[in-house]
């Protein structure tokens, strides 16, 4: 295989993994968000202060300085981890510590 075509193929290999990465947007129904709601409130969880400098987006990767707990809710496909920040539930994926979603 000539350096080209070799180029051509990792190319495609990238493009195509940031469509995928880009299609795996986070989307709690109503219905889902009433039961974590629930889950936390059941759970009382302490309110905690963003750590300075840093944004709550999704997106944002939190520092290990703010601590998460598991969300064990039996009816949701995905297994996430929450912290309550500045009056919002925040959803984060416990292995990159990822915001994945932000319950108003």
């Amino acid at each position: 295989m000539d350096i080209r075509l070799k180029s051509v193929v990792v190319a495609a290999l990238l493009l195509g993994g940031t469509g995928v990465v880009a299609a795996q947007d986070v989307i709690i129904a109503p219905e889902q968000e009433t039961v974590i709601r629930e889950y936390v409130v059941k759970h009382q969880v302490q309110p905690v202060a963003p750590p300075p400098g840093v944004e709550i987006t999704v997106g944002t990767t939190l520092p290990d300085t703010v601590e998460v707990q598991r969300l064990d809710v039996p009816d949701m496909p995905t297994r996430y981890s929450y912290v309550v920040l500045d009056g919002r539930t925040v959803l984060v994926e416990p292995e990159t510590r990822r915001i994945v979603h932000i319950m108003q």
